[in-house]
């Protein structure tokens, strides 16, 4: 007995040692990201967008599991952080023949163009610009391809979805659930930010894929199945909402409007049912021969078990989980404090 209490006690001092070791690492990368955030100043000039880093590395974390990932982690957060600055662009600040050119300009990627933007504009402008081709030049330096031309075409791709959906609201035609569900999927901003991954995990592309002058990223269905589940969940706590500023319309709304004398009841069981196919697919896309590595294909997952933690409207304490989450991988509550301000 003396035996296998000492050996169990062994154990629990190594997963102790271990556990250490990631909070420890997990302390290192928030203040990496703290850092990077603050030296940015896009926090500080456009007071309007949404300053929390820690919640945006949460997504990080939560997608990339294992610990040797300390790089990619801190690097998603870039694409990260400026989906969630430019969604508050679309939904909150912005004029609507400034978002007509901002668009423009990512479409261009022109610096000349951006000269007529303003300044917040163009600061966010220079930062996505700085931040895509640095990206680009990581990923060619590790692994012999760079997809710079494919990582803007999805950014002037994101954009394109928040001017119909800003046009949308703006004109008080909503459309059919079906039109609003595949323009949603893409302003989720979940393709755009697996593509990153995708890239910077070196996935096996083919090089005439690669030197083709197509528009369209040859990216897994794996990606807009997650980004389909993340849509729908966040929709269906839109009618209660997290108390943001904006309104970008909901598949809940759009499918109520199409489907007169149907009840919001009804309408949530109908988009639930729908969740559970996108995850029945994704199971099923991840457990088929199919090109890309076992660790992209389970990141995506990990996104999707994201999802309904950080989209749980129905629980008010939604966000009280969140920080005991994050303490309970980092055990530094004041860190915690300053990241979901």
């Amino acid at each position: 007995m003396l035996v296998a209490n000492s050996w169990m006690e062994d154990l629990l001092e190594v997963a102790n040692r271990e556990r250490r070791i990631i909070q420890s690492l997990h302390r290192k990368e928030i203040h990496q990201i703290n850092m990077w955030w603050k030296e940015l100043g896009l926090g500080e000039e456009m007071e309007f967008v949404r300053d929390q880093p820690l919640k945006w590395y949460m997504w990080s974390m939560a997608i990339l599991t294992d610990p040797s990932l300390s790089e990619l982690r801190v690097e998603l957060i870039k694409p990260i952080s400026l989906v969630y600055i430019i969604d508050d662009i679309f939904d909150v600040y912005g004029k609507a023949d400034e978002l007509i050119l901002f668009t423009e300009v990512i479409e261009r990627w022109d610096n000349a163009c951006a000269e007529q933007l303003p300044q917040y504009m163009k600061k966010c402008f220079k930062v996505l610009s700085d931040i895509t081709n640095d990206l680009g030049n990581i990923i060619f330096e590790k692994h012999g391809r760079n997809p710079t031309r494919f990582l803007k075409q999805m950014w002037a791709n994101l954009c394109n979805a928040f001017l119909v959906e800003f046009q949308w609201n703006a004109s008080g035609k909503m459309p059919k659930a079906d039109d609003y569900l595949k323009n949603a999927i893409i302003t989720s901003g979940v393709p755009l930010v697996l593509a990153h991954l995708f890239f910077l995990m070196g996935q096996n592309i083919a090089n005439q894929s690669m030197d083709s002058k197509k528009e369209e990223v040859p990216l897994p269905n794996t990606i807009f199945l997650v980004a389909e589940i993340l849509r729908l969940w966040d929709d269906l706590g839109c009618a209660q909402d997290e108390n943001q500023n904006g309104y970008d319309g909901s598949y809940v709304e759009c499918y109520l409007r199409e489907n007169q004398g149907s009840s919001y009841q009804s309408a949530r069981k109908h988009v639930m049912e729908l969740i559970s196919k996108s995850w029945k697919l994704l199971n099923k896309e991840c457990l088929s021969p199919c090109p890309f590595s076992a660790p992209f294909l389970e990141a995506c997952v990990n996104a999707a078990k994201m999802v309904s933690l950080m989209y749980n409207y129905e629980d008010k304490h939604g966000l009280g989980l969140l920080q005991d989450h994050m303490k309970s991988l980092t055990c530094d509550h004041e860190t915690l404090l300053l990241g979901f301000h």
